[in-house]
């Protein structure tokens, strides 16, 4: 007779089902900081379908699904699965798992109970009328990321997963190493492999962002076993041998580089010739690394704004620029030019159906995959290793946790059929970050170097700057910081931890603070919650343009400003306006009437009255073609 609980750890005999299963779970009433969200909980084991399993869960990897799960944003999955008619309050997160099966629907053909299987992460409705047509099921409107918008994932005892997710586990990994890999994995060959003509081939050069990150360390070992050539992009030298060890031909330190960020605007030629300069030295850097004049056939792409122009740049001619996510903003910014005139493909990729899936478990099963596995936890270490990804503190690579298995290093039944190098990331590694006219004008590219002359009046940040930095503490209230704006006439307050700049909170990050919540809330909140992370700092001796630039570049409004390595005041684009533009110069423009459409009545002239349209409008409102 099957007992009601099993304790972690006490598996139950194949095919017991007990009634109960230990779990941590996220719920509303706690949302926020891993720490806070996660808590254990004992909850009834879940029913499964026709096509469904039920597994016993050896292991679990990590992600950042599930930090954003316990938060509750961008998505409340909780909200938004109830709304669609699910009845539990509750997440069980978790899309990666090793395990053995204990259960099986009547429709599961592929596994059995007693299987040892991991788990890939896409569910989808079998019968939609795209899947049952023979479509790829990435594109159903029933596709879910098992384990953050669907429940029941691999936090707990038991797991409920369908038939299609369940891939025979890697008899040469430990339980916790086979956690670890199938998401970036599977992410990462669908980018490579699933794309038709842009696929990756014997020959061809692939350029990876993030070479020494979980995702990252799968598309080297992806690429190379395909015979193409990788190339790593890393953040510091200490990761090269690390990349090299797993198949790159090379590496690029991008700390080495400082042109990173939206593309400057096409007009702004200082900005964008300094642009050109940098993504040139970086487009340098990889034929240094090839020992030839060749460029990216697929550039492996994640981090999304910051690194998209450069990625479309150095692309080859007809070649590819795959993106997964975007890890650095999502408003990435492309000279079309590129596009058109070079044919270069922008392509989207997301997860892999399960097809894909199964082809990059081949590779794992054959040892041409190591998981590159850099720390596991226990079970109870669930939310600390959730939490040192919220705080961006855990190592590259790929993290997992123990669930059923007692001890780490077991589940190994066999040897591996290759014998692979294993690299392992330096000591105490760590995270360390939070066109125009005319159509057929000749494109520069990295052989090109042309001189450009740039008019300048050599002004420098330090003769616009306002010296002296008005600070606030990240657990002062919104209310608290909004008091200190009114009183000092700013539009935004440097926030300080410990001597340290730590973030920016500006008007715009308090209007945004009042969105969706009561004014009570919104002036409650701690600046933490609301700064924009990081400061974006310049020197008083730089040119006034390039620090224009570099606001236009990032979208910014304001820099602080350093000298001589200490904080010295903030320039912003306010500065720039008052003290280059002269002052009658700038009383009369803010003196002009306020222009309103033809014919719309304005405030204080009468019922009748208009306004004539701007220069380069014509009355109808539409724009004028030809000479202002």
């Amino acid at each position: 007779m099957a007992k009601e609980l099993y304790n972690l750890g006490e598996m139950p005999s194949l095919g017991e089902i007990p009634e109960k299963m230990n779990a941590w779970l996220i719920r509303p009433e706690r949302f926020g900081t891993p720490m806070e969200a996660f808590q254990k909980e004992v909850v009834n084991v879940p029913p499964i379908a026709a096509d469904e399993v039920l597994v016993y869960v050896m292991a679990a990897g990590i992600n950042y699904n599930n930090v954003w799960a316990g938060l509750g944003i961008p998505v409340n999955v909780i909200a938004a699965r109830n709304k669609a008619g699910e009845p539990e309050e509750f997440h069980i997160g978790g899309s990666d798992a090793s395990g053995i099966v204990h259960q099986v629907g009547k429709d599961v053909t592929n596994v059995k109970v007693g299987d040892e299987v991991v788990i890939h992460c896409g569910r989808w409705d079998r019968d939609c009328p795209g899947v049952k047509s023979g479509g790829d099921p990435m594109y159903s409107p029933t596709y879910r990321i098992w384990g953050y918008e669907t429940n029941w994932g691999s936090f707990a005892q038991f797991a409920n997963v369908q038939g299609q997710q369940c891939m025979p586990k890697p008899k040469h990994m430990t339980w916790e190493g086979a956690a670890a890999y199938t998401l970036v994995a599977a992410t990462a060959w669908r980018m490579l492999h699933g794309w038709g003509v842009n696929s990756v081939k014997a020959g061809d050069v692939v350029l990876i962002w993030g070479g020494a990150g979980g995702l990252g360390s799968m598309a080297i070992q992806i690429a190379k076993a395909a015979g193409a050539t990788p190339i790593a992009i890393v953040s510091g030298e200490d990761k090269f041998d690390y990349c090299v060890k797993l198949g790159a031909k090379g590496c690029i330190n991008r700390n080495d580089f400082d042109h990173w960020g939206m593309l400057p605007h096409w007009k702004d030629s200082a900005g964008y010739t300094k642009w050109l300069k940098g993504v040139r030295a970086f487009g340098s850097a990889i034929w240094d690394v090839l020992g030839e004049k060749r460029a990216p056939n697929i550039v492996f792409e994640h981090p999304g704004e910051t690194t998209i122009p450069t990625s479309i740049f150095v692309c080859d001619t007809g070649g590819m620029v795959a993106v997964c996510a975007g890890t650095t903003g999502y408003n990435a910014t492309v000279d079309l030019r590129y596009l058109w005139m070079r044919q270069k493909r922008l392509q989207g990729s997301h997860f892999a159906n399960g097809v894909q899936s199964n082809q990059m478990n081949e590779l794992a099963l054959r040892g041409l995959l190591d998981p590159c596995m850099s720390r596991a936890f226990t079970y109870d270490e669930i939310p600390v290793a959730h939490q040192l990804m919220y705080e961006n503190k855990h190592p590259h690579g790929n993290m997992s946790v123990l669930v059923g298995a007692t001890e780490f290093g077991l589940g190994v039944s066999g040897e591996p059929p290759v014998v692979l190098p294993h690299t392992t990331l330096p000591k105490g590694d760590v995270h360390t970050t939070p066109h125009p006219y005319p159509m057929s004008e000749p494109l520069p590219g990295i052989a090109e170097p042309e001189a450009i002359t740039i008019v300048d009046d050599g002004a420098k940040v330090k003769d616009l700057m306002h010296r002296g930095v008005i600070g606030c503490a990240p657990g002062d209230t919104v209310a608290q910081v909004a008091r200190i704006m009114i009183d000092k006439d700013i539009h935004a307050v440097v926030v300080m931890d410990g001597g340290q700049a730590v973030g920016v909170v500006s008007q715009t990050d308090m209007v945004l603070a009042r969105q969706g919540r009561t004014p009570d809330e919104a002036r409650a909140m701690p600046v933490r919650d609301i700064m924009t992370p990081g400061c974006v700092t310049c020197d008083a001796g730089l040119l006034l343009s390039e620090a224009v630039s570099l606001m236009t570049g990032r979208r910014m409004h304001r820099l602080v400003v350093t000298e001589n390595g200490q904080l010295a005041g903030v320039i912003s684009m306010t500065d720039v306006v008052r003290k280059r533009i002269p002052a009658r110069h700038l009383a009369l423009w803010l003196a002009r009437p306020i222009l309103a459409p033809a014919g719309i009545p304005v405030s204080g002239t009468g019922p009748s009255a208009t306004r004539s349209p701007a220069p380069g409008m014509t009355p109808s409102g539409g724009l004028q073609v030809g000479r202002n």
